[in-house]
């Protein structure tokens, strides 16, 4: 089964979720274009958004690629790699 997550940015439209960066904070795309990132803080004052570069978003999700790796979770891991390549190659 496959769960995707969409968020409406309230300038760009809807993003697309990419993956969980860090416990709260999640990377999103703009789901037409695939140009523009952003990662998403969940914190107790609201959402939080920040415009990143495509390659700070790519290590981001290089960095959680080697996480899950570390933690053995294979199944998320290969999920999430194919994503990367869709993305970003």
């Amino acid at each position: 089964m496959t769960t995707e997550t969409y968020m409406n940015h309230p300038n760009f439209g809807l993003l697309f979720r990419v993956c969980l960066v860090e416990e709260n904070q999640e990377l999103f795309i703009t789901l037409y274009a695939h140009r523009l990132f952003f990662l998403v803080t969940h914190g107790q004052s609201g959402l939080k958004f920040e415009s990143v570069s495509r390659s700070d978003a790519k290590l981001s999700v290089e960095l959680r690629l080697r996480a899950l790796r570390r933690m053995n979770q294979l199944e998320e891991y290969k999920k999430l790699q194919i994503v990367h390549q869709q993305t970003f190659q």
